[in-house]
């Protein structure tokens, strides 16, 4: 018989394309879920996966049992959330996925409000790139996700939380007056540092300063924005920092954070969960949650 485990570890292989970082996710040994995967394929008698020495991808019979995977084991997650809204608002374990420029920051404050209101929930993070949380969201991996839009998903509702500006992230120097405000021109490609490959925060300050990525002389690949700021610190360049980390974590005092003159560039906040979920009124408790902790 087919299992869920089977279907998960499937899964977790089409994300990765890779059967160690797949098991690591699963918690499981990877002889144990490779072993799985061929009494799957076994069992239904296709080749589902292309095995090489560095990675493995999805043939096309593997591509559409993935789909099909993927669907059930969504609306797996949908019964289990049904059986958790008899329990009462926000009760039970909360798979909740967020970005890394979002969740040091908006999470901690959260959390203490969640305590104190909701006590019998077990909430489980995430922390990942947007394109990881939007595909574990749809698979039923996770219950809800905190990121930046644009989220495009038929599958998924998205509601909007707020609006985060940016600020520009500059070393301190006599040649900075006091009320000068920040425009395009202080920032240099080769003078841009930005967060590594697949962070949308990345996109987005390369979008408001009109600068394609072939154009970069340089590539940071940081995965937190505390680097960058260390890096801003010591005069290796300037970057742009959402408003959000700023309010929560004091800046290095040699830097200086200035504002944008005209129309301020930003990132709209927003939660998503599935559409087909029936817990949609816990899920904007949290929002309103959220909000809270951003406005206190």
């Amino acid at each position: 018989m087919t299992t869920l485990r089977q279907l998960r570890y499937l899964e977790a292989i089409a994300r990765h394309s890779h059967f160690g970082k797949a098991a690591a996710e699963c918690s499981v040994t990877q002889p144990a879920l490779s072993q799985q995967i061929k009494e799957l394929e076994q069992r239904w008698g296709v080749a589902l996966l292309e095995r090489s020495p560095k990675q493995v991808s999805l043939t096309s019979e593997g591509v559409e049992a993935v789909r099909r995977a993927r669907v059930i084991l969504s609306e797996v997650s949908d019964l289990e959330d049904f059986a958790r809204q008899r329990t009462g608002t926000l009760s039970g374990v909360l798979r909740l996925g967020a970005i890394p420029s979002i969740a040091p920051y908006l999470l901690p404050v959260m959390l203490t409000g969640l305590s104190v209101r909701y006590p019998d929930v077990d909430l489980r993070l995430r922390e990942t790139v947007t394109e990881s949380l939007v595909d574990e969201l749809k698979a039923g991996k996770l219950d809800v996700i905190v990121a930046a839009l644009p989220l495009k998903s038929p599958e998924i509702e998205v509601q909007e939380l707020f609006v985060d500006n940016f600020l520009l992230a500059i070393r301190d120097s006599e040649q900075l007056t006091p009320n000068m405000l920040a425009t395009p021109a202080l920032i240099g490609e080769d003078r841009l540092l930005l967060m590594g490959e697949g962070h949308c925060l990345r996109e987005q300050v390369l979008s408001y300063c009109n600068i394609g990525a072939s154009k970069l002389s340089r590539a940071m690949g940081a995965s937190s924005l505390s680097t960058i700021v260390q890096m801003v610190a010591n005069g290796h360049g300037v970057t742009l920092l959402p408003e959000m980390c700023i309010r929560e974590q004091v800046p290095d005092n040699r830097i200086r954070l200035l504002r944008f003159a005209g129309e301020q560039p930003s990132r709209t906040v927003a939660m998503a969960w599935r559409r087909s979920t029936p817990l949609r009124d816990d899920y904007m408790a949290l929002a309103h949650l959220m909000l809270d902790g951003w406005n206190d």
